[in-house]
């Protein structure tokens, strides 16, 4: 799973074996260590809730979670919709973009390194 941070989105990039993993389990999750210790961890979770309406963000450092609801994961996992989009309200901040989207293969990289990746939809497009 991909993280992306850039102004006021954050974008989750998923593999193919780790929408299944969602699918199945009901979490995906990664963590990436900034420093020497254990409490430079930081965590960032896709995780699926049968209780909710909508996507929510939930942040309890070092663990940033993003929710999406039962219905809406299991329509975006087993058709060809590219992403879920929600717009949450950070009380004070404004309005932060939460982009979940299935990594597509890149048109430009070897086979490596579009491994578990969704087939291109822009594959043979005439640009």
């Amino acid at each position: 799973m991909k993280l992306r941070i850039n102004g006021n989105s954050i974008r989750l990039r998923v593999l193919r074996r780790e929408v299944a993993c969602l699918i199945d389990s009901g979490l995906v999750e990664e963590t990436i260590y900034l420093g020497p210790g254990d409490q430079s961890a930081f965590t960032y979770t896709l995780a699926i809730d049968s209780g909710l309406a909508e996507t929510q963000l939930r942040y309890k450092p070092p663990k940033l979670m993003i929710l999406l609801p039962k219905e809406a994961a299991a329509t975006w996992a087993g058709t060809d919709q590219v992403g879920v989009y929600a717009a949450v309200e950070i009380e004070g901040r404004g309005t932060l973009d939460l982009i979940v989207e299935k990594d597509f293969a890149c048109l430009d990289l070897s086979d490596a390194d579009n491994k578990d990746t969704f087939p291109n939809p822009e594959i043979g497009a005439v640009c």
